[in-house]
């Protein structure tokens, strides 16, 4: 018996290298222990998706058990995926059927570039390469997007026609937003003695952080130990128990129709003397705003090469494939609502393109999929057998073979 030994490098991750299509392809077989992964970017139930006894078919063997371990992992990822586990091989041929659907219903829309990103995120196609300075596409890419910076999404009224309105109705959220870190809700009576107990506030008495959940010590190599939020929604799900806290804001952001995608909506709060790493967070055809709550002075975000500050009541979006990094550098907690949406010059079909693909992932990730075996393994035991003749197929029946396997000598 052969004993394949792989030899992993150690490299510096980035939150590219982790979400997505990638973190699918990790999850479907490459990584066994998941629960670990929770945070703002974390999928609805990952953590009690393990996909029974399906397990990777590759050599390559990863360790879940700490964060240094899952970065030093982070090349071998890239070795699977060139040859995919079975339970990868469904998923793909899923979403290829998925995909024959959705043109099937959006017959007016070319796809290609959706299944051009499918190739991507497969790796079959060459790395996406950036369009500006600091740009970092992950392989979750869609080709010939507009790529900048920064966007002034109230000032279009054309690719975003909810922007201006969302920053004349920012009183609401203001309101409501003040009122809970109060404590004034019902649901959280107890939530300012909570904090006191727990040491939570800080010296300003600036914020009930018993509402935000923390992250992942994971999460925190790259957002800081001072960012956490409160997510309203993900992947198309609201969570009711947050938004039960935040019912006006959640009203007007369904009457706006705002073009939500992927990681949805959350409120996030960076603590005093702290600051998000630079990173990418890889996908090109998603946009983010940030609605500036409370904004102490000095506070900054970095998108490329271009600097800003929020300002309260007003929008700053930008695209998270670039490199982005923020500071707080006051004694202060800063406040933004953060709405993740499609990018504006995706059409109409391939947003229910992407849809699909992302949903199918999530049941995937959850086990609603049950595991079947591929069209391209079943082809290729068809072809060996055929290949064997008569003898071979009789042996595969009885699990037998020409008894002089490399084990028997």
């Amino acid at each position: 018996t052969t004993t394949t030994t792989t030899t992993t490098t150690t490299t510096t991750p980035t939150i590219a290298s982790y979400y997505g299509i990638l973190t699918t392809l990790l999850l479907l077989g490459a990584v066994e222990n998941v629960s670990s992964f929770s945070s703002y970017h974390k999928i609805p139930s990952l953590s009690s998706s393990r996909f029974g006894t399906l397990q990777p078919q590759s050599k390559t063997t990863f360790s879940s058990s700490s964060p240094s371990s899952r970065a030093s992992a982070s090349a071998p990822i890239l070795m699977t995926l060139s040859v995919l586990t079975e339970r990868q091989m469904q998923f793909w041929e899923d979403v290829e059927d998925g995909l024959k659907n959705v043109q099937s219903v959006y017959k007016d829309y070319d796809l290609s570039r959706i299944e051009n990103f499918a190739k991507n995120a497969q790796k079959i196609n060459p790395t996406p390469q950036g369009y500006a300075v600091g740009h970092q596409p992950s392989e979750e890419h869609v080709d010939g997007l507009t790529a900048q910076p920064f966007w002034d999404a109230a000032s279009d009224t054309v690719n975003f026609p909810w922007a201006s309105k969302l920053e004349e109705n920012y009183s609401i959220i203001q309101q409501e937003f003040e009122q809970n870190m109060n404590g004034n809700d019902n649901n959280d009576a107890n939530a300012n003695a909570n904090a006191r107990t727990n040491g939570s506030q800080n010296k300003n008495g600036d914020s009930n952080n018993n509402l935000f959940a923390g992250d992942s010590a994971w999460q925190n190599d790259v957002m800081g130990k001072g960012w956490s939020a409160i997510r309203l929604q993900r992947l198309g799900v609201w969570n009711t128990e947050n938004c039960n806290k935040f019912p006006n804001t959640y009203d007007l952001l369904q009457s706006l129709d705002i073009p939500l995608a992927v990681r949805g909506v959350c409120f996030a709060r960076q603590g005093p003397l702290s600051g998000v790493q630079p990173h990418s967070d890889g996908r090109n055809f998603i946009l983010t705003s940030h609605l500036g709550i409370k904004i102490p002075e000095g506070c900054w975000i970095k998108v490329g090469n271009e600097e800003k500050t929020w300002k309260e009541g007003k929008l700053t979006t930008l695209d998270t494939s670039f490199e982005h990094s923020t500071g707080n550098p006051t004694n202060s907690d800063r406040f933004v609502l953060i709405l993740d949406f499609w990018h504006p010059e995706l059409t109409k079909g391939e947003r229910a393109a992407l849809e699909y693909v992302y949903d199918l992932r999530v049941k995937f990730e959850s086990g609603e999929i049950p595991f079947r075996m591929p069209r391209k393994v079943l082809k290729k035991q068809q072809d060996e057998r055929e290949g064997q003749g008569l003898a071979g197929i009789f042996g595969s029946f009885f699990g037998g073979g020409s008894g002089d396997d490399e084990d028997d000598k």
